[in-house]
């Protein structure tokens, strides 16, 4: 029988989650997708004094392609988080003075990505939720989850990973090599097609 606390984490997931301040156990280090929300959710803070450390340590991800679908994960969930407007939070613009080429050019592709989704939804007619009780949520454990799952529009309104998955079965147009269809069934531990 595997004891959880006891596992070792893969070197990305353990330099990162040691940037971040993240405590050792407190992560399912087989969980790709809760490693990226956990150093978000931290990284992304405006008190995390190693926040430069984890995008240098983003960018050197990246030389390896087998590492894409991490980093954009990760990516993807800065954005959500900076995206908010909250205080808490750094500013996108203060985000990607931290990126370096390769991530820069990751940030950019997931950033097209949802403002196609919005552009789709606008286009639709299908009409957004307000951010605002996303944002009041209190518990800690809960903000996390929504907040790196969704964002804010510059309209005050949220799009999520739900919108995503609706655009790409309709449009079939997912980020290059990063499918949240694919990240759904994960989650709901349902197999690939």
């Amino acid at each position: 029988m595997r004891i959880p606390w006891r596992r070792r984490q893969a070197g990305r997931s353990r330099r990162l989650l040691e940037l971040a301040g993240v405590r050792p156990g407190s992560v399912d280090h087989s969980d790709d997708l809760d490693v990226c929300r956990q150093v978000a959710f931290r990284a992304a803070r405006r008190d995390c004094g190693a926040t430069a450390e984890v995008m240098l340590v983003v960018e050197e991800l990246l030389n390896d392609e087998a590492e894409y679908e991490f980093v954009v994960a990760l990516l993807e969930n800065l954005q959500n988080l900076v995206s908010h407007g909250l205080d808490t939070f750094r500013s996108p613009d203060e985000m990607r003075l931290l990126l370096g080429p390769r991530s820069a050019i990751c940030w950019d592709t997931v950033a097209g990505f949802w403002t196609a989704v919005a552009d789709w939804r606008v286009g639709i007619g299908a009409p957004l939720e307000p951010a605002a009780t996303l944002l009041d949520v209190q518990n800690e454990n809960l903000r996390m989850l929504l907040w790196t799952a969704n964002r804010t529009l510059s309209t005050g309104e949220k799009l999520g990973i739900a919108d995503a998955v609706r655009y790409e079965k309709a449009v079939g147009s997912p980020i290059p090599g990063f499918s949240h269809i694919e990240v759904a069934r994960r989650i709901t531990g349902q197999d690939s097609p």
